[in-house]
C-alpha cells in the first residue's frame, strides 16, 4: 500500500483538484500489483508547488537555476522496498500543467497523473540520464499512465 503525504504551498492547485490526498490515493490504487507492494508501508511526500519555489529547489539542489515541471527526490540510491519505505519526495509545479489556461479540467487530470508517474517512477530508481535508459524509462511511463487512466475512467 502506497500512503502519499500531500502538501500544497501553490493555493491554484485548489481550483484544479478539490480533493488533493484522494486524488493520488486513487492514482497508487490504479497502478499494478507490482506498484502497490502489498503488506508493505510504503509513503512518498507529494509538494504541489509553484515555478518560483520549485526554480529555488532546483538551484539550490540540482544547482540549474530555472524552473521545471517536476523534481524527484529518491531517499536513496538504491530503493528496497521494505515492510517500511518511504520513497521520497516529488514537487509538481503549477504553472506547467496550466498551459494552455483555457484547458479543461480533465486535460489537466492527465497530466498531473503522467507528471505523477513519471516523478514516482524516479523514486524508485528509475532514469533518464542514457538513451536505454529513457527508452526504459518512457516504456514503462506509457504502461503505468495508460493503466491508471483505463482504471480510473
Amino acid at each position: 500500500m502506497i500512503n502519499v503525504n500531500v502538501f500544497s504551498e501553490e493555493k491554484a492547485w485548489s481550483k484544479r483538484l478539490k480533493n488533493k490526498s484522494l486524488f493520488f490515493k486513487k492514482i497508487c490504487k490504479a497502478l499494478p500489483k507490482k506498484y502497490q507492494f502489498s503488506n508493505k508501508k510504503v509513503s512518498l511526500s507529494l509538494l504541489l508547488s509553484n515555478n518560483i519555489n520549485i526554480k529555488r529547489l532546483n538551484k539550490n539542489f540540482r544547482n540549474k537555476n530555472r524552473s521545471t515541471d517536476i523534481l524527484s527526490f529518491p531517499s536513496s540510491k538504491k530503493i528496497r522496498i521494505t515492510k517500511n519505505t518511504y520513497l521520497g519526495d516529488i514537487i509538481i509545479s503549477y504553472e506547467y500543467l496550466d498551459k494552455p489556461k483555457s484547458q479543461d479540467l480533465k486535460l489537466f487530470k492527465e497530466k498531473v497523473i503522467k507528471l505523477f508517474i513519471h516523478g514516482f517512477l524516479h523514486l524508485l530508481g528509475f532514469d533518464h540520464r542514457k538513451n536505454n535508459d529513457y527508452y526504459k524509462m518512457l516504456k514503462e511511463e506509457d504502461f503505468l499512465y495508460k493503466r491508471v487512466k483505463s482504471k480510473l475512467n
